[in-house]
């Protein structure tokens, strides 16, 4: 079989950090198919310009003759999907979008996929793998006192985001139970390092802190995430499609649980000492805490023994670790960091926190 791969959303945040991941320690070639909405940026892949392993195609998922043409043309061994809105605050004012792109997106994109692999040999067909990347709010909440989740856990979505992904996770079991495609889904804990758009919230704290701007807080701060560098994220997803069960779900979280306040305290702390203010006082001056959002999940907590114990794969970096090399790469990207913040950015903030102030 061919030793390309084909991988959609590969120019947003995680996509582009597993395609140079990816062509950073192997020589089989990526198709890269996205639609370039406000979260892909061509910049993200531009260390890639002339590779010949590298081929992008600007189209969306839910263009089923175009994902059909891709795959009969170049014949790949796997599909990553990646592309998906993931954003739970858009997902609150623009929820349609997210079912279009997450829920029928996924199903266009494993009908083309199937009808692919149906027409494979034998062999070809028992090595091909479909790989979905998902996340861990599909589960639902946690109180302080639960264990964290692991892949039996139900699914109790609680926003449009999580919902549409849910279903999404949903379809590609069914398609595995029903027609036999060999498919393989990891749910992730909150991402961060390079290339991050700034609407999240690491980058916009990095980014608003260094602007003299406000940094801000939904609610009293302590909402609770996992955090996992991205490039362990990435290399969990490698070893999945690796060596991954088919019809499995894989959890791949950082065991990095953390209130977001103690998160900025800490980007502040670090910027502090990194690049202090003129006026010598703390990033921490312009925290500003704003009316939390609706639906707010309390905690989310990834349980990542089941692909530490199967795969052999854990997290390399330690937040301490990961988050110093998430400030310096913004630190040294200014120029990345000041095209991101231009038009559609700008707007977005100005309509998500327009109001919020307390």
């Amino acid at each position: 079989m061919n030793k390309t791969i084909l991988v959609t959303g590969g120019a947003g945040f995680i996509g582009a950090n597993f395609v140079l991941d990816w062509l950073g320690q192997s020589d089989d070639p990526i198709v890269n198919l996205d639609f370039l909405t406000y979260a892909g940026n061509m910049e993200n892949l531009a260390s890639l310009a002339g590779d010949a392993r590298h081929i992008f195609v600007k189209g969306s998922i839910g263009d089923a003759a175009l994902t059909a043409d891709l795959l009969a043309g170049h014949l790949p061994r796997a599909v990553i999907n990646f592309a998906a809105e993931s954003h739970v605050d858009r997902s609150i004012h623009a929820p349609e979008d997210f079912i279009q792109t997450n829920i029928v997106g996924t199903f266009r994109l494993l009908e083309a996929s199937r009808q692919y692999w149906n027409g494979l040999s034998e062999t070809d067909k028992a090595n091909f793998r479909f790989l979905h990347v998902s996340t861990d709010e599909v589960y639902g909440s946690l109180q302080k006192h639960h264990p964290a989740f692991r892949e039996t856990n139900p699914y109790e979505p609680n926003s449009p985001y999580s919902a549409s992904k849910a279903a999404s996770d949903h379809l590609v079991r069914a398609y595995h139970h029903t027609y036999g495609l060999p498919v393989l889904t990891t749910n992730c804990s909150n991402n961060y390092g390079p290339y991050q758009f700034p609407e999240k919230l690491i980058p916009l704290v990095i980014a608003n802190a260094l602007a003299g701007k406000s940094l801000p807080i939904y609610g009293d701060g302590q909402q609770i995430r996992d955090w996992l560098y991205v490039t362990d994220h990435c290399a969990g997803i490698r070893r999945v499609l690796e060596a991954g069960s088919v019809g499995e779900t894989y959890n791949i979280g950082g065991w990095n649980e953390m209130a977001n306040l103690d998160i900025v305290h800490t980007i502040c702390a670090l910027l502090d000492e990194a690049r202090p203010r003129a006026d010598g006082l703390s990033y921490r001056e312009q925290i500003t805490f704003v009316t939390d959002r609706p639906g707010h999940d309390r905690r989310y907590a990834i349980d990542a023994s089941k692909i530490e114990q199967e795969l052999g794969w854990k997290p390399e970096e330690t937040f301490a670790t990961g988050i110093r090399k998430t400030i310096q790469w913004y630190l040294d990207n200014a120029e990345w960091v000041g095209h991101v913040q231009s038009g559609c950015y700008r707007d977005w903030v100005e309509k998500n926190y327009a109001g919020r102030g307390q």
